[in-house]
């Protein structure tokens, strides 16, 4: 690392870091305490950086994507999308977490394929890499959007909702009439990013994430925070 690389990242001195906390597989705590497997990255990159940290926190993927595009934050934890990749520079992926749809329990629908039909309306967190994915690839069924997907598929009547695994598993196991259709409809594949920076910087930052992959560190900040539900992303070829 040069210290190019590090001026080029963090301009102020300080790693500002956007902490997406309305992700509970990936942060938790409050803006105060925020703990959590991309805490623990953003910490040990601003280590090594040999920068102090700063965490701005937010309730939504969106809400971190604005951070690093109006200058409020340096580093963000957000899945890989195309959407996004105009503005924002991806490192490989650290983790994959897996979306997927919860219905009511005397649908129809068994198979993620069986959502894209004419009259479906689905429900989904508004600017969230679901949204933007199914935004891409629904072609029949209706996106409602609002600050929760699965709450709005519940309070709204809708005839699906979407989102990460583990909550909406949690979600269904809590509100009778519900289940969870067991395939996933799409891979998320989590990385850090940053606004638009010299290719170098992208560079270190994905050799350090490949790194923190492959010595255990992502593994290990997973297991403290109690969040198995999401995988380690394959080592980069």
């Amino acid at each position: 690392m040069t210290i190019d690389v590090r001026d080029d990242l963090a301009p102020t001195g300080v790693l500002r870091a956007s902490i997406n906390l309305g992700n509970p597989v990936l942060a938790q705590g409050t803006p105060e305490q925020p703990g959590g497997v991309t805490v623990d990255l953003a910490r040990e990159l601003a280590r090594r950086l040999e920068l102090p940290v700063e965490f701005v926190c937010f309730q939504a993927a969106r809400e971190s994507f604005e951070a690093l595009t109006d200058g409020r934050a340096d580093l963000g934890f957000l899945a890989i999308e195309p959407a996004r990749a105009g503005q924002v520079a991806f490192t490989t992926p650290y983790v994959i977490i897996e979306g997927v749809y919860v219905v009511p329990a005397d649908s129809p629908i068994t198979t993620p394929a069986e959502v894209d039909r004419p009259g479906i309306r689905v429900g989904v967190k508004e600017g969230s890499a679901y949204d933007l994915f199914l935004t891409r690839t629904l072609k029949h069924a209706t996106i409602v959007r609002g600050a929760e997907g699965v709450d709005l598929f519940h309070t709204d009547s809708l005839d699906a909702g979407a989102g990460i695994r583990k909550p909406v598993e949690e979600f269904a196991a809590r509100t009778p009439g519900t289940r969870v259709v067991p395939a996933r409809f799409m891979e998320i594949r989590q990385a850090v990013c940053t606004p638009k920076r010299h290719a170098d910087t992208t560079i270190w930052l994905t050799d350090q994430i490949e790194n923190l992959k492959a010595t255990g560190f992502v593994a290990a900040s997973l297991k403290a925070s109690g969040r198995l539900d999401a995988q380690v992303a394959p080592l980069s070829d």
